[in-house]
C-alpha cells in the first residue's frame, strides 16, 4: 500500500471528523483494515446520498482495505432520529428483505465482492432481532451514559418535539453493530456521513471500553451545495440510481446543471479523475466551466448506468441544448389535439392546471415559438416542445 488512503480521502475533500487520527493513519498505511459503512434499506434503490459513500468505499478497497456493507435491516425497524424532525415509519421484514436485494445489485457496479479484500454484505437483523433484552442491557447498556447521550445533536434536536424510547435505543444498537462486526470480522473502523458522528463515535468507544481493542471512527462531509443545501434532490424528489426511478437522461441532466461553484467539489468527491485533471477542468469560471459540468455528468452516468447509456444521455442533452444529435422523444396518443394535453401526456406537467400556469408564465415554447394559449392546437406531425430553458423534447404522434 504505497499511498495512504487517508491522504487520498483528505485531498479529495471527504474527511470531516476522525478520532485517534494519528493511530488510524498509521494503521491504514501498514495493514489491510476491515471497515464498514451502514446503509438503511428504507427504499428499493440507493440514491445520490448513498453514492458518495460507495465512492469512499471503493477508494478504501482500491487501497487494500476490506469493505463490510452493513444493511440496517434491524435498525430500520426502529428508525434513526439523526437529522430528522419526525419519527421514521417502521417497515415489515418482507419489505426490508426486498430492499436489501435491490441494494446488492446496485452496489455490485462499484464494489468488488471477490478476491483477497472482497466486500461482504451483512444484515444487522441477523443479530438484532433475536437479542435478549436483559443481556443486551447488561452487556451494552452499562457502557452508555444517558447524560452524555442527550448532548448528541441527533437527540438534542428532537427534544422539543419529543424523542421516543424506541429511537433512543438507536445509538446503542448501532454501537452494538460495530461490536459484532469487530468480533466476527476484526472490523476496526466505521465510516459514514457526518450527521452520524455521534452514533459512529459511540461504537468505537464501546469497543475500546468493553474489549480494550483499537477502534476508529471517521465521518465524511455531507454532499451539499455551496449554499449549504443537500444535493441529490429535485422537484420530483430524490435522484435515484435505479433508472426506473430516475432515467439516465434525467440523471445526466441533474449533474449537467450543477452550479458553477459546486462542480470542482463534485468532481473530487464523486469521480476518480486525477486531481490535476479536475483542477484544469475547473480553472475558469466563465462559459468554459460547462466542459467540466459535461464531464461530471458523463462520468457519473457512466458509473451508474454504463458507458452506452451515458453516451446516449449526452447526445440527447446536446441535441436539446446545443442543437446537435438526437433529443429525447415522447410519444403521445393521436387523440391529443391541444397544448395542454400534450404537456400532461409528456410528463412535463402533472395536471391541466399546472400546464395552464406554466403557459401563462411564458414557460412553454412549441417549435421554438413561445406559446400564449394553453388550448392552442398542436402542429401537424412531430414537433418540439420546450419547457423553460432546460427541458426540450421531440413529441411524436402515436
Amino acid at each position: 500500500m504505497s499511498v495512504n488512503v487517508m491522504d487520498t480521502l483528505r485531498a479529495r475533500g471527504f474527511v470531516k471528523q476522525t478520532v485517534y487520527e494519528e493511530e488510524l493513519y498509521e494503521k491504514l498505511g501498514k495493514e489491510s483494515v476491515p471497515f464498514y459503512i451502514g446503509f438503511d434499506p428504507t427504499a428499493d434503490s440507493l440514491h445520490i446520498g448513498h453514492f458518495m459513500q460507495l465512492i469512499a468505499m471503493k477508494h478504501m478497497q482500491d487501497a487494500g482495505h476490506k469493505p463490510i456493507i452493513l444493511i440496517g435491516g434491524g435498525t430500520a425497524m426502529v428508525g434513526d432520529p439523526s437529522g430528522r424532525t419526525d419519527m421514521r415509519s417502521m417497515m415489515t421484514k418482507e419489505t426490508i428483505a426486498y430492499h436489501v436485494e435491490c441494494f446488492k445489485k446496485q452496489m455490485a457496479r462499484f464494489i468488488r465482492f471477490d478476491g483477497e479484500n472482497g466486500a461482504v454484505i451483512v444484515n444487522n437483523a441477523d443479530w438484532l432481532l433475536n437479542l435478549n433484552y436483559i443481556d443486551f442491557l447488561r452487556d451494552v447498556g452499562a457502557y452508555f451514559s444517558v447524560n452524555k447521550m442527550l448532548t448528541a445533536e441527533c437527540y438534542r434536536s428532537r427534544m422539543e418535539k419529543g424523542l421516543t424510547f424506541l429511537e433512543f435505543n438507536y445509538m446503542l444498537m448501532q454501537a452494538y453493530d460495530f461490536l459484532v462486526l469487530h468480533k466476527k470480522y476484526g472490523c476496526s473502523l466505521q465510516l459514514g456521513g457526518d450527521d452520524q458522528w455521534s452514533n459512529i463515535l459511540a461504537g468505537a468507544d464501546l469497543i475500546r471500553r468493553k474489549n480494550r481493542s483499537a477502534a476508529f471512527a471517521m465521518t465524511f462531509t455531507l454532499l451539499t451545495t455551496s449554499e449549504g443545501k443537500k444535493m441529490g434532490k429535485t422537484q420530483k424528489g430524490a435522484v435515484w440510481l435505479d433508472e426506473n426511478k430516475t432515467s439516465p437522461y434525467e440523471f445526466y441532466q441533474y449533474w449537467r446543471n450543477t452550479a458553477d461553484a459546486d462542480v470542482e467539489k463534485c468532481l473530487k468527491l464523486l469521480t476518480f479523475l486525477p486531481l490535476e485533471e479536475i483542477s484544469a477542468l475547473c480553472a475558469h469560471r466563465d462559459e468554459r466551466i460547462n466542459a467540466a459540468k459535461e464531464r461530471l455528468a458523463f462520468e457519473l452516468t457512466a458509473m451508474v448506468h454504463g458507458a452506452d447509456k451515458a453516451e446516449e444521455a449526452q447526445a440527447q442533452a446536446r441535441a436539446a441544448f446545443g442543437g446537435e444529435g438526437d433529443m429525447p422523444e415522447k410519444t403521445i396518443p393521436a387523440d391529443i389535439t391541444n397544448l395542454c394535453g400534450a404537456l400532461v401526456a409528456c410528463g412535463l406537467c402533472k395536471s391541466n392546471g399546472e400546464a395552464r400556469r406554466l403557459v401563462e408564465q411564458g414557460g412553454v415554447s412549441v417549435n421554438g415559438e413561445k406559446a400564449s394559449d394553453v388550448n392552442m392546437p398542436l402542429p401537424a406531425g412531430d414537433f418540439t416542445l420546450f419547457k423553460g430553458k432546460k427541458v426540450r423534447i421531440k413529441v411524436v404522434r402515436g
